[in-house]
């Protein structure tokens, strides 16, 4: 290894919108010659390796030792599964319901995961850890060396007076009812986060930001595309990076059936992640609406997927290589997750949304009202209302034409090389002085 080469740990939440972004970008720094480490939760073994990175594995939990290798993400395919019923709320509610009990598991597993941190950092010896999470860990911020934040959750987890505020799903003018929110928002997080403020700064923290969860970086990076960002509503500080879209070249190529694009109809990309999939009824009944139509439909089962079966005008399969799709469809349905937004920008493509928890009303929202898509109402639309949402976004020459102008836009400002050329600075220029102090 070069002299000038530098180690990066990455910590992602286990989801796989968050380490898919740390793949696309460690990807990019393993291939200008650096050490890649991954610090990811421990059903993520054997996946990272192939790709050039070292695994430094974590436990989020006491490991069941009589449980069979669990896929990747496996708790929160489950969790989603079993709390999908409150997803019918509306956002107010969910606060309570789905919200907090989120946090709650987030928390625990910083807690049980902060002795394996502290070693995993001692043997690596990392010369800056990154974080895409939405919780403090804080062995990552105590280290000794820069710390850098992620956000690839929809920006508004980043507040500030002028934007609605996060997982409330409300427009840019709603502002009786931001206030509304933000009231329910303090009711149901203010003990909690209290607690996880005291358990951060009694492991050599600092003091997180009030109703913050986690700790500014030295750098901090957020993926969203300019086309959809807040920055005239809420200017950020110059340690704060946009990173337009973070698209990794690492999926695997994909083969779709003869002729399955040579039909002479639109062509519709489905998903609901690897989350919202397990939500097998909501996946059912946007089958049976796009059924009824003359459209290819190239269908992301997800974990449950033999609980799904698929109309003759689809293709589909439990994992799909989004990145390579992307580029072949005219029209995407999806969840709002920031990656699949973000992505489906990047390759300009109009969106149907149909947001289940988190901050996927914030990015369907978004999305709405700059005029990249439609939102839907996910659980009172209608099969009819569904096929009238795709067949007026194929319709709408001017939204596709502006959909497409924004993905070339994107695609011209390479957010994975904006993203290593701020590591590799970073760590180039890094003083070497404890990174705890970031957020104070």
């Amino acid at each position: 290894m070069s002299a000038a080469s530098h180690t990066f740990l990455f910590m992602p939440e286990s989801a796989y919108g968050p380490t898919n972004n740390c793949i696309g970008i460690g990807a990019e720094l393993l291939r200008r010659g650096h050490r890649v480490v991954f610090a990811a939760e421990r059903s993520w073994a054997g996946r990272l390796e192939p790709m050039g990175f070292e695994e430094a594995l974590v436990d989020l939990a006491e490991p069941s030792h009589d449980a069979e290798e669990q896929d990747a993400g496996a708790f929160w395919k489950e969790y989603i599964r079993e709390i999908s019923p409150e997803f019918a709320k509306p956002t107010t509610a969910q606060l309570e319901t789905v919200v907090r009990p989120i946090w709650e598991e987030l928390i625990a597993g910083a807690k049980y995961c902060e002795p394996q941190l502290r070693e995993i950092i001692a043997a690596t010896r990392p010369d800056v850890i990154i974080e895409d999470n939405v919780v403090s860990f804080p062995a990552l911020t105590t280290a000794g060396v820069p710390f850098v934040r992620i956000v690839s959750c929809n920006p508004l987890e980043v507040r500030g007076r002028g934007i609605a505020p996060v997982f409330s799903g409300l427009g840019e003018h709603e502002h009786e009812a931001w206030k509304e929110f933000a009231a329910e928002y303090e009711r149901t997080h203010r003990e909690m986060w209290r607690d996880l403020n005291e358990w951060v700064q009694e492991q050599g923290a600092a003091p997180l930001g009030d109703l913050e969860f986690i700790h500014d970086g030295d750098l901090n990076l957020y993926v969203y595309p300019e086309e959809l960002d807040y920055v005239d509503a809420r200017p950020l500080g110059a340690d704060w990076v946009r990173l337009d879209s973070s698209v990794r070249d690492t999926d695997d190529d994909i083969s779709l059936p003869e002729g399955f694009l040579d039909r002479g109809a639109p062509v519709v990309y489905f998903s609901l992640g690897s989350l919202g999939s397990a939500d097998v009824g909501l996946m059912r009944k946007v089958i049976a609406a796009l059924a009824e139509t003359d459209h290819r439909v190239i269908v992301s089962k997800g974990p449950l997927h033999d609980e799904i079966e698929l109309a003759p005008n689809m293709w589909g399969a439990e994992f799909l290589p989004q990145t390579k799709l992307l580029p072949l469809v005219d029209v995407v349905i999806s969840h709002g997750g920031n990656n699949t937004v973000t992505e489906s920008m990047h390759f300009g493509k109009p969106m149907v949304l149909m947001p289940l928890f988190w901050d996927q009303y914030d990015n369907a929202q978004r999305v709405h009202e700059r005029g990249f898509g439609m939102r839907l109402d996910t659980y009172g639309v209608t099969e009819a209302g569904i096929r009238d949402a795709v067949a007026g976004v194929l319709a709408d020459d001017a939204l596709r034409a502006r959909s497409r102008a924004a993905g070339e836009a994107i695609r011209g400002r390479d957010g994975l090389a904006r993203a290593a050329d701020e590591l590799i600075g970073l760590a180039a220029n890094a003083v070497l002085e404890p990174a705890g102090t970031s957020g104070a």
